[in-house]
Order: structure tokens, then C-alpha cells, then sequence
């Protein structure tokens, strides 16, 4: 049986200690020990006994964005480097960075902090971001922490079980093809010759993948970045984004990312004005290292260590007033799902405390910046038992919409003005929450999951180029029966514009739905689309007569990056009785577009049935 298996320590080797250095800290426990280069706040080295982790290479953190005044390509500099935990149980160094209005830099203040503990087997990271606000506003796309392990010791990545395996080598990809993306490449030489690596493949669920990473089948050790909390993840627990890769720069060297503000899969939101306070924890997160005869094994104990992190946040030793370890109150209650019509138990269910939806600024759309999207806010979420009983453990003070999401259920539950008090836990108690229908279902397509993943070729999502391949898998696109076709099978993960066999536009997609009906009243069609680019529309006809568009759809792009889920969009169109017949309706859903990768992804379609109005007599 494969295991993973720690060091052994005496006591005294198990207690840490910091050393400074002159250029850099040193911290070590007697089984993990880093290097922390004083003027860059990065991380130079990394050594699991005497073993080095990251040799040529380093970990550090890294942005894109813009201020108002013009493009930010680094950090302020740093202006103080100090232990701030001494060692013994606990070891932490932190490096200051403030910013004095160097062109080119982000305006923040910024605290970099790496910690050791006694009993653990990584390094803990976190940034403690602080916008006065005097300061010039900034806009971010992408935040990130980033590792480059050493691709001499570190050859297998795994995200879950299955996708987990030995990657190509720098080389391979140096004499890759490069493909529609400057991220995938048709590979010419090694073990996966033939087929397209791609970053994106290797993308997931922070909230179902907490712990994710490199090992090495010949040194037979694991490095891992392990998140023990969701709240400094932009877009809560349903949004996906990349965890490790290639780089796709030269040389093909293996990457390890905490993409805690993310551009992908919808995106996520991060402006601050001139004018408005701003500050964020992110982290700390665990760069974990074990050791086991192979990948799986090492990955299991990396998310077994995960778990134990997770009920043990928030530290006690992070002593950051903004991290507010011991003003933290839980919040507990449970929702129960009133759904008479619904055929089926709700399924796995998150629960969360946000923000309300606020202005974006936009010029664009004037939207609405939802928990999908906010990066500029904590989330705190926790997942519900089955009878949908839940405990959100460490809140800080404020007033937030609790909001619930379940597998099996369309919409969202919402409260608003919830109110979380310094020293006084809340208990909300019984919350119901009325699912949200016109009337009985007529037909339905798909699980109401944010998630295309149980339709046709969803079970291998992450291979590169399903879109290419739709003509091959319906080569008249997809016409649908009601009670005949079966949706696993005969609905497509992915809805591309027509395509060439170069990737070529050639003429909108129509995918056409046929359905019979018991009598024809008033209905409404439901979508929830998974997956969409900006500026999609979809045109929505039943027998030929327009019934409405989605008009101009939000960034969301995941079928290009060979995803199953994104942000999640519902459309709604009321379709009257005089539209419809009993026999041989055929809805049309026709996606326009200019380019090859504007594609759509559905997570569920309904067809309700509207209920009468109840009338009362006087």
C-alpha cells in the first residue's frame, strides 16, 4: 500500500529558529527550512531535510494591473526586513514594503510575512495589503503567489485523482507546436508525444481541491500549496482557476500557483479609488512538503494535512489586528429547502456571508459586482450538512447578505442585513428558503449544478480542443427530442460558433430542441449558462417566432480554456400560450459570433409550465 511518511525529529531539533543573516532570514524546524531574500520579500530556498526544492528557482508574489498613474509592474520597495516571532513554537519574518509613489509601482503598503511552526512540514505565507486612503486608486486583473520547483527533482502534478501524472519535460515543451493559444502545444517528443498540453487543463475549485501540487517519482517528495481558508479567494467557493503548470515561457519549468485574485472563468473584481481605505489578509496559505512512494499517496496526506489546517484557522499566532484572529464570532443556522414541485432532494450545498452586490464604476455595463466576481471583499463560506445545517466558523464583526447555493436547485438564497457583533456568536436558527418556479416542470435538460460537466464529452472537460471536435461528434449540431434524446449523451459540453477544421468561423451555431407539450399555456424557459465570452449573444425561437436574447453576454470565457464551469448566468424568457402547440414544438437556441472561441456552456435548461393566478371570490 502506497503511504507518505514524515521526518523524524527530537524535540529540540523540532523547535524553530530564525537567524538573520545579513541579505536574508533563515528559519528552521529540523525538518523544513527557508530562505527568505530581505530585499525582494521572495523566497530563495526551500529544503525538506537536505534536499532543495526549489534550486534555480524561486517563490514570490506577482500582479498585473493599473493605477492612475499608469501601469503597475512591481511592489514598493522594501523598507524594512525584522523577526517577528522569535522562534521557538513559532518563527515568522516579515519584510515591509511602503509605498512612496515610485512610477510603475502598486499603492499599497504591504507586509510579507513567512512563519514556521514547531510541529509543521512547510512554510506558511501571507501578505498583509493595506490602501490608505491618501493614496492613488489601482485596479488589479490577476494577484498571485508563485513557486518554480526544481523540474530536476519535481516531475508528477496532481490536482485530484484524475489529474494526476507525469508531465512532459522542459524540453518537450521547448519543441512543442504552438496551437490556437500561446499556452498549448502539440507535443513532438517524450511520453505524452501527440497530444496538446495545455495550463488550463490542470484548473480547479479552490473549495474541492484545497490542497494541490508537485512530487517527485525518483526523490519520492512532495511540495504543496495547501489553502486552509476560502475568505482571501476571489469569487468564493464556485469559482475555478489555475493551479499548477508548465511555464509557458522557455524551458517549460514546473509551476505552483495561489491564484487568489484570478482573471479567468469570469474574472473577479479589485478596484480601489483615490479616497477609500482598503485592506486585505491573503493567507496565510501552507507550502506543505511530505514524502511517500508515489503521487496519489502524497497527495492524500497533503489534503489530510489540508483538512487539519482548515480547523485550525484562524491561527492563534497570526497577531495582525486586520487579521483579527480573536474577534471572530461563528455564525450558525440551517437552511431548509422548500420545494414542492421539485422532483429530488436538494444536493451539496454552500453557505456564505458577503457584501451586498455593489457598482462596479463600469462604463461600459454599469454592472453589478456580485460575490461571483468580488475580489475586494472577504467571503466567508462553509459547506452545509444534508439537512442543510451549517456553521461559518470565524466571521469578523460586520453586516453581510448570507447567501446559500445548492447542487439540484436553480437560483440562489439570500438574506440580507445579517448582522455579526464583536463577542456574541450567531445562531440564525431554521432559514427557509422557497425555490423559486412558475409552475411544474414541462422538461428539463441537465443538473442545476453551475456545472456542464454531465453532458457529452464533460467527463474529460480539461482535454484540449472539444470545440474543434463538435462536428465529428454531431455533425448536424445538436437536435434534441424530449423523451427520446438522453442529454449525458446527446447535448454537448460545449456549444462552439460553426468552425472550419482550422478553427475558422464559418456561420452561427443552431441547436435545436423538440418537445411536445400537454396543453399549450403560458410557459417560461429557464438557462443557466456556465460558460459564455463577452459579447456572445444567444437568440432564443420556438416555432420560428422570437421569444427573446440574452443580449451582450459578460467575459466568462471557459470553453477555450477547456473548462466545465465559470461564472454562473440565468436567463429567463416568458413564452405565452399562442407560441406553442401540443405537438412538434421546436425551440432554437442560435449563438452569433466573430471569432473561434466565442463559445457557449449550459449548465440546465427548463421548460415551466405557469401555474394560474389563485383567486378569491369577495
Amino acid at each position: 500500500m502506497a503511504v507518505a511518511v514524515a521526518l523524524c525529529r527530537s524535540p529540540a531539533e523540532a523547535e524553530v529558529r530564525v537567524r538573520d543573516e545579513g541579505r536574508s532570514f533563515l528559519l528552521e524546524n529540523g525538518e523544513v527550512s527557508a530562505r527568505i531574500d530581505k530585499a525582494k520579500a521572495t523566497l530563495v530556498s526551500l529544503k525538506r531535510g537536505e534536499l532543495e526544492l526549489i534550486r534555480g528557482g524561486t517563490g514570490y508574489w506577482s500582479f498585473s494591473g493599473g493605477s492612475e498613474k499608469g501601469r503597475m509592474q512591481g511592489f514598493p520597495k522594501s523598507t524594512e526586513a525584522k523577526i517577528t516571532l522569535a522562534g521557538g513554537a513559532t518563527g515568522e519574518v516579515a519584510i515591509n514594503c511602503r509605498y512612496d509613489g515610485s512610477p510603475g509601482t502598486w499603492p499599497v503598503n504591504v507586509s510579507f510575512r513567512y512563519a514556521l511552526t514547531d510541529t509543521g512540514e512547510g512554510l506558511y505565507v501571507y501578505g498583509i495589503y493595506e490602501h490608505p486612503a491618501e493614496l492613488p486608486g489601482f485596479s488589479i486583473g490577476e494577484a498571485r503567489y508563485v513557486v518554480k520547483p526544481d523540474p530536476q527533482v519535481f516531475d508528477f502534478l496532481t490536482v485530484d485523482p484524475e489529474r494526476s501524472r507525469k508531465m512532459p519535460t522542459g524540453r518537450d515543451w521547448d519543441e512543442g507546436t504552438e496551437m490556437n493559444l500561446k499556452e498549448a502545444r502539440l507535443l513532438n517528443t517524450g511520453i505524452h508525444k501527440g497530444e496538446v498540453e495545455h495550463k488550463y487543463g490542470y484548473s480547479a475549485l479552490f473549495s474541492e481541491s484545497p490542497a494541490y501540487g508537485w512530487s517527485s517519482s525518483s526523490k519520492k517528495v512532495g511540495l504543496w500549496m495547501v489553502n486552509p481558508s476560502l475568505e482571501y479567494i476571489a469569487g468564493g467557493p464556485a469559482k475555478p482557476e489555475l493551479t499548477g503548470h508548465l511555464d509557458v515561457n522557455p524551458g517549460g519549468r514546473p509551476v505552483l500557483l495561489n491564484m487568489w485574485h484570478g482573471s479567468h472563468y469570469g474574472g473577479t473584481y479589485l478596484d480601489v479609488k483615490k479616497g477609500e481605505a482598503w485592506s486585505m489578509v491573503v493567507g496565510p496559505f501552507l507550502l506543505h512538503t511530505n514524502q511517500g512512494s508515489e503521487a496519489l499517496a502524497m497527495w492524500k496526506d497533503a489534503m489530510r494535512t489540508a483538512a487539519a489546517e482548515i480547523k485550525s484557522w484562524p491561527y492563534a499566532w497570526v497577531e495582525s489586528p486586520l487579521y483579527a484572529a480573536k474577534a471572530r464570532m461563528p455564525v450558525t443556522g440551517r437552511i431548509e429547502v422548500k420545494d414542492p414541485l421539485g422532483k429530488d432532494k436538494a444536493g451539496a450545498m454552500w453557505v456564505g456571508l458577503t457584501v451586498p452586490d455593489y457598482d462596479s464604476g463600469s462604463r461600459r455595463r454599469g454592472e453589478k459586482v456580485g460575490w461571483q466576481r468580488d475580489g475586494k471583499n472577504y467571503q466567508y463560506w462553509a459547506k452545509a450538512g444534508a439537512d442543510g445545517s451549517f456553521r461559518i466558523g470565524s466571521v469578523r464583526p460586520g453586516t453581510y447578505v448570507l447567501r446559500a447555493y445548492a447542487d439540484g436547485v436553480l437560483g440562489e438564497f439570500n438574506r440580507e442585513e445579517v448582522i455579526v457583533a464583536p463577542g456574541k456568536e450567531l445562531a440564525l436558527g431554521t432559514l427557509p428558503w422557497q425555490v423559486e418556479r412558475a409552475g411544474p416542470v414541462a422538461w428539463e435538460i441537465g443538473v442545476p449544478d453551475r456545472s456542464a460537466r454531465e453532458f457529452r464529452n464533460g467527463d474529460r472537460y480539461w482535454t484540449w480542443g472539444h470545440y474543434l471536435d463538435f462536428k465529428k461528434d454531431f455533425p448536424k449540431g445538436v437536435d434534441f427530442t424530449i423523451g427520446k434524446s438522453d442529454w449525458k449523451k446527446d447535448w454537448n459540453l460545449c456549444q462552439p460558433l460553426m468552425l472550419d477544421d482550422k478553427g475558422g468561423v464559418t456561420g452561427d451555431s443552431v441547436w435545436k430542441l423538440r418537445f411536445d407539450l400537454k396543453e399549450a399555456a403560458d410557459h417560461r424557459l429557464r438557462i443557466a449558462l456556465c460558460g459564455h465570452r463577452e459579447n456572445d449573444r444567444l437568440f432564443v425561437t420556438i416555432n420560428g417566432r422570437p421569444i427573446g436574447d440574452s443580449g451582450r453576454l459578460p467575459e466568462n470565457g471557459v470553453m477555450h480554456r477547456d473548462g466545465h464551469r465559470g461564472l454562473l448566468t440565468e436567463l429567463d424568457f416568458p413564452i405565452p400560450a399562442a407560441a406553442l402547440k401540443t405537438q412538434g414544438n421546436v425551440l432554437e437556441l442560435r449563438l452569433t459570433g466573430q471569432v473561434w472561441h466565442q463559445g457557449l456552456l449550459y449548465d440546465y435548461l427548463r421548460l415551466e409550465r405557469v401555474a394560474p393566478k389563485q383567486t378569491t371570490g369577495t
